[in-house]
């Protein structure tokens, strides 16, 4: 039975795709032996009975490419990922912020950045749209209209050279009183052209043709003649598409498509297409950057709060024995039955937090690893070696925002199409105007009956035509032509759409900038923000980790006096633990928030001290770019003649801003965060930080 797709859509609506596949190739099936049926051809009959498998198997097969790749050696060298049931000792990588970025710097051709876990990464995703250093360079040796790199741009003005050599015979009946008589002929032509076209839209071609036949003809002075010419001519655009401007911007106005102006497709055009693929290619280097360094941290603070569980999964097994040891001995004044009980639980609730801390780390070192370019396990367990910063750091608003306005990659590349779009407007308004072209030309004619050789005697038939080249090398026999051609579409309808089509680009793109300048400044002000709270927040939980800590040798004490309940100890293990937890935390998004700046100034590449240069040239390039250099020293400048185009490029002076020392207006780092003593807050001083702790994933004891 034949379903229509209609009808099967309405009722497998939920299918899976390999239903939908099923009912794909059923179609198919149904529609062939539907068009069999109409066809006029005679049925056939076949020995034996069979199943119609033909049409099934090709309508429902999935084809698979034939490509040869090499698997990448991270991908099969992979060992299996670490889990909470894995108790190996593996190597410990102590990985610096800094050899951590060079990592990703090295490892990533394609550019990574931090993956959602519920979504496939970019790189999955986004197939040939994915970032990588490929994309400059595919830009600079781009060909497609609408995508040519400089060099195509630049062949544009490539002198063309053509040639051709053809033979032929034609034998033709003749209509003769005389009689059938056939006219033959045997022909040679041979043509050659060099064609250049200039940067300020004129354009020379200068050709040599030469033509042999030979035929029966009574009426012909030689059996066999030679005729050809050396040509010059040159054309030169006066209204429409004419000078440097135009040509640069827009490429040769002769080279333009039919029903397009290629107002885009000039050497500047490709140039700032270039420095457009730099920037989206700098932006994703510094996003990749971005992402390392807050996984990084994060990273660190898996480990911290690992290490935190640790310790006060230690602390309650420590309680719970005591308590233990205390019941079995009868107990003492204070102590009650469910104390152990009580202990029993804190301990299990502590070393269920600690597996999951250890998940953490496991899990947010997988992650660090895919974007470092690393293997999933490679026999090394990464620990960050690097401290966060403690000291207060206080930026200037006005120099934050400057550095921004001048540095940010998205605003370079804003202003870059801005530009772009300007240049196509002066281009496009060129073709409103008329085209007036002036055309001129020039020959030297050749004609003779032997193509090499002497002019001949003086007084022989055909003199002085015996020798085609002796002819043109007289050049007796010349021709001249000169002229304007003139053209124009009436109303430019197509020219004047253009030309508001740019505008509105063009409106639309420095209102952007606008609001990315805005956007700019409100990332910046939550930065600020950021920046304070996190400061603040880590102190201030900072002295509640103090608070804590004293809180717990206090009750401790209390505990073994007998004048407090285990009840009391345990929640205040509790919230000594949850205090350093949310004092790394804040530390970490303090951080954070520091690499958020530099990310938003658009400064966090100076500040990871990586720097992006283009490739060196071939050294061809040195070579015509010396000669250039000289021609143009020995060269006279012409008041009178506008030859050289309006720059396009300005070059900005910047380096990066020093901040100055404490006490100074604009910047200041002060000294670490203070601790509250036990006394009235108006009394705190200053105190060192606590050493931190160093504990692995391994070094725990199990109870």
């Amino acid at each position: 039975m034949l379903r229509t797709a209609s009808h099967l859509a309405k009722r497998d609506r939920g299918m899976m795709p390999r239903a939908v596949r099923h009912w794909l190739g059923g179609s198919a099936i149904g529609l062939a032996l539907l068009g069999c049926s109409t066809t006029s051809e005679p049925e056939l009959s076949y020995l034996g009975e069979r199943q119609l498998t033909d049409y099934k198997a090709m309508a429902t097969s999935i084809d698979y490419p034939a490509v040869e790749s090499e698997t990448a050696r991270e991908t099969m060298m992979a060992r299996r990922p670490r889990t909470v049931l894995d108790r190996g000792k593996d190597e410990v990588w102590e990985l610096s912020l800094s050899q951590a970025l060079q990592q990703a710097v090295q490892n990533n051709n394609l550019i990574r950045t931090r993956a959602d876990n519920r979504a496939p990464s970019a790189i999955l995703s986004a197939g040939d749209r994915a970032p990588s250093s490929y994309d400059p360079s595919i830009q600079e040796t781009g060909v497609l209209f609408g995508g040519r790199g400089v060099e195509a741009a630049l062949a544009s003005f490539d002198t063309q050279l053509s040639t051709s050599m053809i033979f032929g015979r034609n034998d033709l009946p003749q209509n003769s009183l005389a009689g059938p008589k056939a006219l033959i002929s045997d022909t040679g032509v041979f043509q050659s052209q060099l064609s250049k076209q200039f940067g300020y839209g004129g354009s020379l071609a200068l050709g040599h043709d030469m033509n042999y036949a030979q035929t029966n003809s009574p009426f012909s002075l030689f059996p066999s003649a030679y005729t050809g010419n050396v040509s010059a001519s040159y054309r030169q655009p006066l209204w429409a598409g004419a000078g440097a401007d135009f040509t640069r911007t827009a490429g040769p106005i002769a080279q333009s498509f039919g029903g397009i102006t290629g107002v885009n497709q000039g050497v500047v055009i490709a140039r700032i297409n270039q420095d457009i693929s730099l920037a989206d290619f700098e932006s994703s280097v510094t996003t990749m950057l971005k992402d390392v360094e807050d996984l990084y941290w994060e990273l660190y603070l898996r480990y911290r709060e690992y290490d935190t569980a640790i310790t006060a999964r230690n602390s309650a097994l420590q309680s719970w024995r005591e308590a233990h040891r205390i019941l079995e001995a009868g107990g003492k004044p204070g102590f009650k039955p469910s104390d152990e009980a009580q202990a029993r639980d804190f301990y299990f609730q502590a070393r269920a937090a600690t597996e999951t801390s250890l998940s953490g780390v496991y899990s947010a070192e997988v992650v660090l690893r895919r974007i470092l370019g690393l293997p999933v396990n490679d026999g090394r367990v990464i620990r960050p070696r690097d401290e966060p910063a403690t000291a207060q750091f206080q930026p200037s608003w006005e120099t934050s925002l400057t550095e921004a306005l001048m540095q940010r990659v998205e605003l370079r590349r804003q202003k870059w199409s801005i530009k772009s779009l300007e240049l196509q407007l002066c281009a496009a308004e060129s073709l409103t105007q008329p085209r007036l072209d002036f055309v001129s030309g020039y020959n030297v004619n050749a004609f003779g009956d032997r193509l090499f050789g002497n002019a001949g005697t003086p007084g022989t038939p055909g003199y002085p035509f015996h020798s085609a080249y002796n002819t043109l090398a007289q050049g007796n026999h010349t021709g001249w032509n000169l002229g304007f051609e003139f053209n124009m579409p009436l109303g430019f309808r197509a020219a004047h759409a253009q030309v508001r089509n740019i505008e509105l680009r063009l409106a639309k793109a420095r209102d952007q900038l606008a609001a990315q300048e805005i956007d700019v400044s409100h990332e910046i002000a939550q930065d600020f923000q950021s920046l304070a709270v996190q400061y603040v927040t880590a102190q201030t939980n900072f002295n509640r980790f103090r608070a804590a800590q004293e809180r717990v040798r206090l009750f401790k004490a209390e505990v073994d006096a007998g004048s407090k309940t285990f009840d009391v100890l345990l929640r205040a293990y509790t919230s000594q633990a949850e205090a350093e937890v949310a004092y790394f935390r804040s530390l970490v998004e303090y951080n954070k928030a520091i690499v958020s700046l530099h990310y938003h100034t658009g400064t966090l590449l100076p500040h990871d001290n990586i720097w992006l240069s283009e490739g060196q040239w071939e050294p061809e390039a040195y070579c015509q770019a010396l000669r250039h250099a000289w021609a143009r020293t020995h060269a006279f400048d012409a008041p009178h003649l506008d030859t050289e185009p309006e720059e396009f490029v300005s070059q900005q002076n910047w380096a990066p801003v020093e901040f100055a020392a404490p006490g100074s207006a604009r910047n200041a780092a002060t000294s670490p965060f203070e601790e509250v003593v036990p006394a009235p807050p108006e009394a705190d001083e200053p105190t060192p930080l606590f050493a931190p702790r160093r504990s692995l994933p391994y070094d725990d004891l199990d109870p």
